[in-house]
């Protein structure tokens, strides 16, 4: 098991309104499922627990037989970076940094992600962007910041998928494509992903996605039950 969720609930501090409680999510390695929601509905707070980010009120995270619920402070930083992989909605990449430079950083802080690539990492980050389609002749010495959309999409994937983490998180990242584009990231997506250690976990309100997906879930279903996959 990959993931699991017990009892989780959090609620922001302060906030009479938003209340977020989670009884049971049982997600398995290999599986790439999504998480449907409308906005305002918890999903990005969700990822934001699975991440580390924030702290649950109470409830028990374990990922790759780790309990996150004892892991604090630099425990819990270094654990993120070995653990857990994420494509932010706003991309969060360094404009002026190259797209190698980018893509490495997903392995800054993961010795053990970085070990997994052997002694050529160089080597490694260009087999990854050739798998991406960016090709590293063109892109690796390009500056994040001069790709187009799409392209710096699959940057931010390559980050967070290099070096296998076993959780791969990703909240609204096709947002901002048409649907020629959200179609071609996907592809490139999974095809990136390592389906026997990788668990991958996407949040979206486009119900249109569900059928690329192993498992869909419901956010209002997962907030007054369980889901297991």
């Amino acid at each position: 098991m990959t993931l699991q969720i017990d009892d989780l609930q959090f609620g922001y501090a302060g906030s009479d309104g938003f209340h977020l409680n989670i009884p049971s999510l049982s997600l398995e390695a290999g599986k790439t499922c999504l998480l449907l929601g409308p906005s305002g509905s918890g999903k990005s707070t969700f990822l934001s627990l699975l991440a580390g980010v924030l702290t649950a009120e109470r409830g028990r995270i374990a990922l790759a037989g780790h309990d996150m619920s004892l892991l604090s402070g630099a425990r819990m930083d270094r654990f993120r970076g070995t653990h857990i992989g994420f494509i932010y909605q706003t991309l969060n990449l360094i404009p002026w940094l190259s797209v190698r430079d980018n893509i490495a950083l997903g392995l800054a802080f993961a010795p053990l992600r970085r070990a997994r690539l052997g002694t050529d990492v160089d080597a490694a980050i260009a087999n990854f962007m050739t798998r991406l389609d960016l090709d590293p002749a063109i892109f690796a010495d390009q500056k994040a910041g001069l790709l187009s959309l799409g392209q710096q999409q699959r940057v931010a994937a390559a980050r967070a998928l290099i070096g296998a983490p076993d959780l791969v998180l990703a909240d609204e990242p096709t947002s901002a494509l048409d649907a020629t584009n959200t179609e071609k990231f996907f592809d490139l997506l999974t095809a990136g992903l390592d389906r026997q250690r990788q668990l991958l976990l996407v949040v979206s309100h486009d119900a249109s996605l569900a059928p690329r997906f192993d498992r869909v879930i419901n956010m209002q279903e997962l907030t007054i039950g369980s889901a297991s996959a």
